[in-house]
């Protein structure tokens, strides 16, 4: 941390609850970063019971803030971060969201240079090799819809009215790894104390208040959640509520058409499983076998989701991965 705070160009902020698996990962990679400017390195950690704390205590430079589990929140723990930073920009990762290159930082806040008016960035997100082939694709898939490789794109509202469909692109944000302007964080545009899909509406509130959010793709992490197969169709079920709750319409489908969706999808992954090559030939057998049956709980999932009573909270704890984390954080305890 550099000794004059007001030389700090960005705070890297990193939320953390057990994530000893990747975080030495993303610390070394932080170290090797190459960029004009000082950055320091805020570690927010909420409880955590493995060796998070050991790793980031050995790191005298790393910044440590500790909460209760019982306080953590997607968006207010980020608004805490930029309270805390001393840098005019905050860059966010998650704690298993590892930096892919030495310039993720620099490319990061490039766009920042721009104009004014961009005030929120998005990086890219690459998959882990051994990612389940439902969530590898898809994460391909969303990001090469935001522009080429070679190139940072820029997202604003248009001067016409845009369509649902496109202010949802346009907004679209993940705070896995993203960085914003501390100011607006502070005076303009916090994140919102929601359960869930905090980075949707914080994007939302960036395109709606006139600023521009850009999508850097050469700052790139490598990032997939390990999940289990039970555990995949919580979230499924968590993040279609969340966009529920939020406002967003999430429209209800037919057996017939969630049926075509459990077929379609499988069907359309069995030549990239055959021309992937991180996968070896096992796994490859493996996955043709097994990736129908993801297909079928991520569709029965999204079906429980638009289904379930926004009011009805304990259906909703039911279903829900993020609750029984933070029951098990609280027996943990």
């Amino acid at each position: 941390m550099p000794a004059d705070q007001n030389e700090v160009l960005a705070t890297v902020a990193i939320l953390t609850y057990n994530g000893e698996e990747y975080l030495e990962q993303i610390l070394d990679a932080l170290d090797r970063q190459q960029i004009d400017g000082e950055f320091e390195v805020l570690v927010i950690d909420s409880g955590s019971t493995d060796r998070t704390l050991e790793i980031v205590r050995a790191r005298p430079h790393v910044r440590l803030h500790e909460i209760p589990n019982s306080e953590f929140g997607h968006g207010k723990t980020r608004n805490l971060a930029a309270r805390l930073a001393n840098g005019e920009f905050v860059a966010y990762l998650t704690h298993d969201a590892v930096p892919a290159n030495e310039s993720w930082l620099r490319e990061l806040l490039a766009p920042f240079g721009t104009s004014e008016r961009v005030v929120a960035v998005l990086g890219k997100q690459i998959p882990r090799p051994l990612c389940q082939p439902i969530m590898k694709y898809d994460i391909v898939h969303a990001f090469a819809r935001f522009g080429p490789d070679y190139g940072t794109s820029y997202f604003s509202r248009g001067a016409s009215a845009d369509s649902e469909p496109v202010l949802a692109a346009k907004s679209f944000y993940s705070d896995v790894n993203s960085a914003a302007r501390r100011a607006l964080l502070l005076d303009r545009i916090p994140y919102r104390d929601v359960r869930y899909a905090e980075d949707q509406m914080f994007g939302r509130d960036v395109i709606d208040a006139g600023f521009v959010k850009a999508y850097a793709p050469r700052a790139a992490v490598v990032h997939s959640n390990d999940l289990t197969f039970e555990e995949f169709g919580h979230r499924i079920f968590d993040e279609t509520v969340a966009l529920r709750q939020i406002g967003t319409e999430v429209p209800r489908l037919s057996r017939a058409t969630l049926l075509k969706h459990m077929i379609k999808g499988p069907v359309a992954d069995v030549p990239r499983i055959l021309r992937d090559p991180e996968y070896g030939r096992k796994r490859k057998l493996f996955w043709l076998a097994a990736n129908p049956f993801y297909y079928v709980r991520k569709w029965r999932s999204y079906d429980r989701a638009t289904r379930v009573d926004l009011a009805d909270a304990r259906s909703i704890r039911k279903g829900s991965l993020e609750h029984r984390r933070k029951t098990s954080a609280g027996d943990a305890a």
